[in-house]
């Protein structure tokens, strides 16, 4: 790297990306019913929308992987750290009805790519207090595939709670999980990048998430064709406990 590009990734790993006020802006949709989940939009910069889609790791898989520093570049570790920062947390546990979030252990996720048999409609597991996701994508085609959906029911993804949300650049949701917390959405296959992170339980939950996760990781890269067939033929409706 030479002088330059040193002074410019430095100057961007030194933006603030996400400011926990800036969940309070007037455009934020905050929902108790059927469960607690807010929509934000315009959570981070504009311009440092092109150093986070450089700097996103380049997973040849499709799913969701443990955050690793050594796979990401220096906005996007940046992200994550704002996003894991005990202020953020409590910022969005406030929202939600969650005391001290902040200080519960954390796991992130990220995810560049999708099959056709992800988003099924789920709660989230018992493990998991709150998830927030912040989209990455600077545009989205006019379709439904793709689109996060908040649901009043398991078996049935166009019972809408809210209209369908698309991963736009910047766009954060969280939600708190209960026995009720559907959300899922329509089948899509390509690129959708997303950083997640769940506020855990406890943190041998979040040992045991990150080991599954690493070893989801290295069979998909061996066996990512089959992962890619299997579930191409899904039904609209399928879903999953948690």
């Amino acid at each position: 790297m030479n002088a330059a590009a040193d002074i410019r990734a430095t100057a961007e790993t030194a933006r603030v990306l996400l400011d926990p006020a800036r969940l309070r802006g007037p455009d934020t949709r905050v929902r108790s019913e059927p469960f607690a989940f807010l929509v934000a939009g315009d959570q981070l910069p504009a311009e440092a929308a092109d150093a986070l889609a450089r700097d996103f790791p380049r997973y040849p898989s499709a799913g969701f992987f443990p955050h690793d520093p050594a796979d990401c570049g220096p906005s996007v570790n940046r992200l994550v750290a704002e996003l894991t920062a005990p202020a953020f947390g409590d910022a969005v546990g406030e929202l939600l009805g969650v005391e001290g979030l902040g200080s519960k252990p954390s796991l992130v996720t990220l995810c560049r790519l999708l099959n056709l048999r992800h988003g099924t409609i789920h709660t989230d597991s018992r493990s998991k207090i709150v998830t927030a996701l912040v989209y990455l994508n600077e545009d989205w085609p006019a379709i439904s595939g793709g689109c996060l959906r908040f649901l009043h029911r398991i078996d049935d993804i166009d019972d809408l709670v809210v209209p369908e949300i698309r991963p736009l650049y910047g766009t954060l949701v969280a939600f708190r999980r209960a026995d009720n917390s559907f959300h899922g959405h329509l089948p899509h296959e390509g690129e959708r990048r997303v950083v997640q992170v769940a506020w855990l339980t406890s943190e041998d939950e979040r040992l045991r998430k990150t080991r599954r996760g690493r070893l989801s990781r290295f069979f998909k890269r061996v066996f990512g064709g089959l992962d890619r067939r299997l579930g191409a033929g899904r039904d609209r409706n399928a879903a999953h406990r948690d």
